[in-house]
């Protein structure tokens, strides 16, 4: 993998976390508005630089890739990441975008994502798990073109194809750079 993914976006690129991060990723994982959906952590800087050079080791064996949202001048604007490879289907999630960011940068992460996930690394479809309790993620999912595959308690779980992210990318053209 890339350490800078460029030009599949208008506005954004994606770079590799790095232990350099760890202030700014732990800083949105406890903030309590953008934690209410997420994993809790320990309010800890070391703890998150631990976390993140077990992470480059999962990195280095292909098990997963954790980016940085970024800005095309650099400016950090969230996270997101690859993870559970399951077969021909992946997970991702971790998706934290700071306040302010701009309204764009959620849609063309998401874009990014898949693409990066079906285009590059060849998976076919996509699994991910959002809290019952998170409705904006859930309706932004299912507008992209996302279908609901079961529910439990805590989660709301969904599926997108290969070919549904291929007719999601020409709704949402605009957002992709060039001939993405």
């Amino acid at each position: 993998m890339e350490k800078i993914i460029e030009g599949i976006a208008r506005h954004i690129r994606f770079r590799l976390v790095e232990e350099e991060d760890a202030a700014f990723i732990l800083a949105l994982r406890i903030d309590p508005e953008k934690s209410r959906f997420i994993s809790p952590v320990e309010n800890d800087l070391d703890t998150q630089r631990r976390w993140i050079l077990d992470y480059k080791e999962r990195e280095k064996r292909e098990e997963e890739f954790y980016f940085i949202i970024e800005g095309l001048d650099g400016e950090k604007l969230g996270t997101i990441r690859l993870y559970d490879f399951r077969g021909d289907s992946f997970c991702w999630g971790s998706w934290i975008l700071k306040s302010g960011a701009p309204a764009y940068a959620a849609v063309e992460s998401a874009l990014m994502i898949y693409h990066i996930a079906i285009r590059d690394l060849d998976f076919r479809q996509s699994h991910t798990d959002v809290r019952r309790s998170n409705s904006s993620v859930q309706n932004f999912l299912l507008q992209f073109g996302a279908e609901i595959t079961g529910e439990d308690d805590l989660n709301t779980y969904f599926r997108m194809t290969a070919e549904t992210y291929e007719k999601t990318r020409v709704t949402y053209g605009r957002f992709l750079a060039g001939d993405n």
